[in-house]
């Protein structure tokens, strides 16, 4: 264990900023190629809000631009703080109601989404331009 984990912290930092890229740009990729746009926009417009899809193709074309610009860290800052806003106003319109645990203990809670805002402010607060 003296060496673990084998990686150096700048290395790490490195590779969770990547992860966390990965994940928007699949959470996004899967929502066009699964046809899941319309159906989200529609969920959107139950909950109240007007023109759910246009809105729900935003938030795609945000998760994928951002999530290759966030893998090059270029604006890494600006595009934390951005997904850090679409996350926590999903925890309030989705996530919420179902409870803080994802699986085993509950279903859609926010302990997932609460992970990623964490990694996020650790990718923005190693950011080091200005």
């Amino acid at each position: 264990m003296k060496n673990f984990p084998f990686i150096t912290l700048s290395n790490s930092l490195v590779l969770l900023r990547l992860s966390v890229a990965f994940i928007f740009l699949a959470h996004a990729i899967i929502r066009v190629t699964g046809g899941t746009v319309v159906r989200f926009g529609d969920y959107l417009n139950n909950k109240g809000f007007v023109y759910g899809t246009p809105l729900v193709w935003g938030l795609t074309v945000y998760e994928v631009i951002g999530g290759f610009l966030l893998a090059f860290g270029i604006f890494t800052k600006w595009l934390s703080a951005g997904f850090i806003g679409i996350i926590a106003l999903g925890i309030v319109i989705i996530h919420l109601e179902n409870g803080w645990f994802v699986g085993e203990h509950g279903a859609g809670g926010c302990e997932y989404s609460f992970l990623l805002i964490i990694a996020l402010i650790v990718i923005a607060a190693a950011d080091k331009k200005k």
